[in-house]
């Protein structure tokens, strides 16, 4: 308990917002961090009225303490080993770019197949939730390779490629290919910095950072389809989220990318030392089997 509550003031380098993710008073969190102190012979926290500072060996307390706290989790869930898969809680990770377009599907065949399996869905950008995993604090995550993921085991099941969407009149719009450099880099719109796939992007159309900068840019897929749909400019999308981006749109075209793929692949990522093996399997093969209809040949 006492480590859990040093981990949360660590995280939110707050005592009273540590107290609320705990769900205990700040009195009782301050009493406990005080009594963990005491008992280890050091200060790891620094606070006055105002801030809170981790002390040189708390940093390498709290770091000490993070790997305690994953394998208690990870003991704890071996009383899970031999039940059937998908049969305890899981809480999964999902990147902004797939998760609108997984996770219909996905409930879909959880409701039908996995009745009482209990998904907790946190959505982040892939460096939160790869943390999350590493830090223990969820169980996996699903996320767009290539994307570091050092130290992490990495459980592929799809893989895609990139289009083009610009509006019906576009002179270039009829055709079934398109090579990056048929793209107008001026008008061609990407998501804001942090979110992967922007990166998986310009590595796919062998373009630069600095090239893309001059360029709209948006938080969600949606946004940019909208801005496409108004005349702004073009984008580049997963083929995940044609059918739902593009079937709201009867004005837009998608033209395939062609430069040498798979442009992005999807995987699971989990901590090595994770135990329910069978659930992940299980999780892989239900993601796989959602996204397969979203073949823009299917």
């Amino acid at each position: 308990k006492q480590l859990n509550y040093a981990r949360a003031v660590g995280r939110t380098m707050q005592f009273k917002k540590a107290a609320e993710e705990c769900n205990v008073s700040p009195s009782a969190l301050t009493t406990a961090i005080n009594e963990l102190e005491s008992q280890i012979g050091m200060k790891v926290f620094e606070r006055d009225t105002k801030k809170v500072l981790i002390t040189p060996a708390g940093e390498e307390f709290l770091a000490q303490a993070e790997k305690i706290l994953i394998q208690v989790e990870d003991l704890q869930a071996m009383g899970s080993l031999n039940d059937a898969p998908l049969s305890a809680p899981m809480s999964v990770g999902f990147i902004p770019t797939i998760a609108p377009f997984l996770l219909p599907n996905l409930l879909k065949k959880i409701n039908t197949k996995h009745p009482n399996f209990d998904l907790r869905v946190i959505e982040e950008q892939s460096h939160v939730v790869v943390d999350k995993v590493r830090r223990g604090e969820i169980d996996a995550a699903i996320l767009a390779l290539p994307y570091p993921c050092d130290g992490l085991l990495t459980f592929e099941f799809w893989e895609e490629d990139f289009y083009w969407i610009t509006q019906k009149d576009n002179e270039l719009a009829g055709l079934k290919e398109i090579r990056s450099k048929n793209v107008d880099e001026s008008k061609l719109m990407l998501l804001k910095e942090g979110h992967c796939l922007k990166d998986h992007i310009l590595d796919a159309c062998h373009l630069s950072a600095w090239q893309a900068e001059h360029g709209f840019s948006a938080t969600s897929l949606n946004t940019l389809v909208q801005m496409v749909a108004g005349g702004l400019g073009s984008t580049l999308v997963p083929e995940m989220a044609l059918e739902q981006l593009i079937k709201q749109n009867p004005d837009l075209a998608a033209v395939h990318l062609n430069e040498p793929g798979p442009h992005r692949s999807i995987a699971l990522i989990i901590r090595p030392n994770y135990p329910r093996i069978s659930s992940i399997e299980a999780l892989k093969t239900l993601c796989r089997d959602a996204l397969e209809p979203l073949r823009p040949s299917a």
